[in-house]
């Protein structure tokens, strides 16, 4: 599991997180939406914040994540993000094939 996140110097980062530290991510009660998501492999989004948390659970295909700081991951199937840029300058998204996700939109 992966968390991306706006540092208190306005830089958005990921690092990876252990379930086993964060036990409050296994039952998330503060969740106002739950859907299923495809995308034909056609986003390439420069740096952005979300308007809203989300933990994303990708189902399928292949999504590059670069951080304004300049880290980049790629998630596939069976990875799990958390993302918390909310604020700052955000992440940059590529989907480098076709893909499937859950987003479990969080509101707190």
């Amino acid at each position: 599991m992966y968390r991306i996140f706006a540092g208190s110097d306005g830089e958005s980062h990921i690092e990876e997180l252990k379930l086993a530290d964060h036990p409050e991510l296994g039952a998330m009660t503060n969740v106002s939406e739950v859907k299923v998501q495809e995308f034909e492999g056609t986003r390439d989004m420069p740096l952005h914040p979300l308007p809203e948390r989300r933990l994303i659970i990708h189902l399928s295909g292949e999504v590059e994540i670069t951080t304004s700081d300049g880290a980049k991951q790629i998630f596939r199937a069976g990875d799990i993000r958390l993302m918390d840029d909310v604020t700052g300058k955000g992440h940059a998204h590529v989907d480098l094939t076709p893909s499937e996700g859950v987003y479990i939109i969080l509101t707190d």
